[in-house]
């Protein structure tokens, strides 16, 4: 099995597009979201589970690029039954993964990104189930990024007890 191909077929330029939306647009996220706000993350009291501060951009640049990939196979499951290969729930919950870390980092919401996580697991939720009904290998690969997600829900909560709420 070729794994960029689907039904027999491979298109470059959906490949690339998918991939480089969430990798380019959290790389960007990432940058205007952080860039005078680690410092004050460091200074955090943080759970004793919280993973290094390097892990971040790796683990997040990997799962961008493998929700990127699942957004490929599924929208060309779409296409090859004649249907508009678009995924409302995929780009809501893109948005609102971008949007956390403005909420958490630029604007220290801590308690309004655990309740906007919530929100966004239960869009991952959805947008796997989407993506496994029209190609099973999509939805499947969405599965690393809820479990990420869900690790980062309870070390938002962390977080944000361990700081007095603030």
């Amino acid at each position: 099995m070729e794994p960029f191909h689907v039904n027999g077929k491979m298109d470059g330029k959906k490949l690339a597009s998918a991939i480089a939306v969430p990798v380019l647009g959290g790389a960007a996220v990432g940058w205007l979201a952080n860039r005078d706000a680690q410092k004050k993350f460091q200074r955090l009291e943080k759970p004793g589970f919280a993973p290094p501060p390097a892990a971040f951009p790796i683990a997040w640049n990997i799962l961008y690029a493998t929700m990127g990939f699942a957004r490929y196979r599924a929208g060309m499951r779409k296409r090859d039954k004649g249907m508009e290969d678009s995924f409302p729930s995929y780009d809501v919950q893109l948005g609102l993964n971008f949007l956390w870390s403005f909420l958490f980092f630029r604007w220290r919401l801590r308690g309004t990104a655990l309740v906007e996580m919530t929100i966004l697991l239960g869009a991952i939720a959805l947008t796997a189930e989407r993506f496994y009904k029209e190609d099973k290998a999509a939805g499947m690969l969405m599965a690393p990024y809820m479990g990420w997600v869900l690790y980062a829900l309870a070390l938002n909560a962390s977080i944000w007890k361990k700081n007095d709420w603030k």
